[in-house]
């Protein structure tokens, strides 16, 4: 058995395939704090707060009334109507219930879209900083991820003349994310409107992803590409969920609107891939789409305080240079001028590198930018209570002032 496991050939499509770095971190810090390790986690990008109650009590109503079968694939009838009206009074986006399919979460719905728009030899270009999923989705389908950098100077925003110049004949596809992971950054009307046009010219399709649309600070205004025009909403799709704003990360909901074709493909896709999201799930969250939003503003709220503390010790620190971000729950900063020390002999001249020295020697568990397509940054999430969040940048305070 030992030879033949030795001489298993996967697929090019799964050899291709990089392990999410975000979970990876957060599985070293669960198996550190197991050993009794006192680690603080600025890793996930998992809200730390519970599932509102009204949620959880029609997820529980669910189970009682017997909602425990199969449902139609793309999704129930009532979660679809919720979806649409809430893109149509929320987002201004053209949607009903045919053209919605509800997904296992959004990553689920992004990965769906991939599957039924690329082909081998398609192009989607993906801004960088970039969540890290996003060239892996391109890549199960098939296609070639085409990384576009932009720069902290301008706010890690893409330009309408770097996405032209990115754009091929084989272009099909590109990658908007505002609010953003990592970077905060939120996506103003004006620059959307100038993306848009250049998308337009080229006619390529966009995946507009839109899960943090909640969570927005100092006043920002949230606003879908698609709502601009008909040609747009006709080469957008949409897609949003439930895990972050309703701190619903375990349900596994997340949902779509497009033009009816693809959606007609994806549901498709899935009607042979994962069959209909769970059933209680779906319940739950039909409440959590028209039961008030009280709670998710409360949440709100809190991660702002915790944002502008975070920001504000990051920047007191010497060589630390961290920008505002506007939305999601994700610090950014920059600790350029950190690599190529060392600590204790040990060379720390990466992102990486910097990330497992921190984590192995003050027990703070974070990202690197390189698995976003930004070195030279740290990737710290501030979905986490205030009394870690304090533990953690005295820790990494510490850490940066050993590094000579």
């Amino acid at each position: 058995m030992g030879d033949l496991v030795n001489h298993i050939k996967l697929s090019k499509r799964a050899d291709s395939i990089q392990p999410s770095s975000t979970l990876a971190i957060s599985a070293k810090a669960k198996q550190m704090r197991a050993e009794g390790m006192d680690v603080v986690g600025f890793g996930a990008g998992e809200p730390d707060f519970d599932t509102p109650d009204y949620i959880k009590h029609a997820g529980i109503a669910a189970i009682r009334d017997g909602k425990t079968k199969y449902t139609p694939a793309s999704g129930i009838l009532e979660l679809k109507k919720a979806v649409a009206k809430k893109f149509e009074s929320e987002n201004h986006v053209p949607a009903d219930p045919s053209r919605v399919v509800v997904s296992c979460g959004g990553k689920h719905s992004m990965t769906n879209v991939c599957l039924a728009l690329l082909d081998p030899g398609d192009e989607a270009i993906i801004p960088s900083p970039y969540w890290v999923s996003y060239p892996e989705m391109v890549k199960i389908a098939g296609a070639d991820p085409v990384i576009v950098e932009t720069t902290e100077e301008n706010s890690f925003r893409i330009t309408p003349e770097a996405l032209e110049r990115a754009i091929t004949p084989k272009t099909k596809l590109f990658f908007l994310c505002s609010p953003s992971n990592p970077t905060g950054v939120v996506y103003h009307r004006e620059e959307l409107e100038q993306l848009a046009a250049v998308l337009e010219k080229h006619d390529v399709f966009v995946i507009s992803d839109e899960i943090y649309e909640k969570l927005i600070y100092d006043g920002a205004e949230h606003v879908s590409i698609a709502s601009f025009s008909s040609a747009m909403a006709e080469r957008t799709i949409t897609c949003n969920g439930v895990s972050k704003a309703f701190a619903m990360t375990g349900w596994r909901i997340g949902f779509a609107v497009g033009p009816a074709p693809i959606m007609k493909a994806i549901a498709n896709l899935q009607s042979h891939s994962t069959s209909n999201p769970t059933s209680i799930a779906q319940y739950a969250t039909v409440e959590a789409l028209t039961g008030g939003s009280s709670e998710v503003e409360a949440m709100r709220v809190e991660f702002e305080k915790r944002r502008n503390r975070m920001v504000g010790a990051l920047n007191s620190i010497d060589g630390i240079s961290c920008s505002m971000p506007e939305g999601a729950f994700y610090a950014f900063p920059n600790i350029k001028a950190y690599l190529g020390k060392s600590l204790n002999g040990l060379a720390v001249g990466t992102s990486a590198e910097f990330a497992t020295a921190l984590l192995e020697n003050e027990q703070v568990a974070l990202v690197p930018g390189i698995d976003f397509g930004a070195e030279g940054y740290l990737r710290f999430s501030y979905a986490t209570d205030m009394v870690s969040i304090e533990k953690g940048l005295e820790r990494f305070a510490r850490f940066c002032g050993k590094l000579v």
